[in-house]
């Protein structure tokens, strides 16, 4: 396993004595879903205590129209310069994936669209305690259910699904300072691959690893002798 140890300050002190775990992902992104749900498994089987999870914001594309009228399928043609073939294999592998990670995606449904809105969402959402459980309610809506997350009235619907009334977040801009923060953190830190996660300030995981990854760094920050 790859563990990336970082020496840089420490720019978000967790004020809990809890493990801190940051999450740099996309929601448009299925490996940040993959991997998100691999880290879940793993401290479900490893940690009898809940971690200090924190999501930050990271967009894959943030050029990208809200109504780009793409489907991912034409995305892998475009961005990764792939033949239709090879798109088709991609988006089979990507479906394989979730499901070793028990989620079934329907990569067919997707709406391509821009983010900067979920991610402001998740970051009203983590003010009400629910940050998480607004994340996982949009990966499901893009990968699963073919909901377009860029539309403003289906984001708002998805925050009410999980008791959020986020009307004046939505149709303003709070939260977008704290979206560019993570941002310009991400760059700061030289991340290019998500999901990216990262430990205690210092260790760091990219991609989605399975559950034994991210098990076996647990282990290690619980006991500082053993090897990564």
């Amino acid at each position: 396993m790859e563990v990336i140890q970082f020496d840089c300050p420490i720019l978000n002190p967790s004020i809990t004595n809890k493990l801190k775990i940051e999450i740099w992902s996309d929601v448009a992104c299925p490996y940040c879903y993959i991997g998100l749900k691999h880290l879940e498994n793993a401290i479900r089987q490893y940690s009898d205590e809940q971690p200090q999870v924190v999501l930050r914001s990271f967009e894959l594309e943030p050029e990208i129209a809200v109504d780009s009228g793409e489907t991912q399928y034409l995305t892998m043609i475009r961005q990764y310069n792939q033949s239709s073939l090879r798109a088709r294999q991609t988006l089979n592998a990507i479906s394989n994936a979730g499901r070793v990670a028990d989620l079934k995606m329907d990569l067919d449904k997707v709406i391509r669209t821009n983010t900067f809105h979920a991610h402001r969402l998740i970051h009203f959402a983590r003010k009400k305690g629910k940050a998480m459980e607004m994340a996982y309610r949009l990966f499901s809506a893009y990968f699963q259910e073919g909901q377009h997350i860029g539309d403003k009235n289906v984001l708002t619907k998805l925050a009410a699904e999980v008791g959020i009334d986020s009307t004046e977040v939505i149709e303003s801009d709070l939260y977008a300072a704290e979206v560019r923060a993570d941002e310009h953190r991400s760059q700061y830190m030289a991340i290019n691959v998500v999901p990216f996660f990262l430990f205690e300030e210092k260790y760091a995981i990219a991609g989605a690893q399975p559950a034994d990854h991210f098990i076996r760094l647990m282990k290690r920050l619980n006991s500082p002798g053993l090897p990564a």
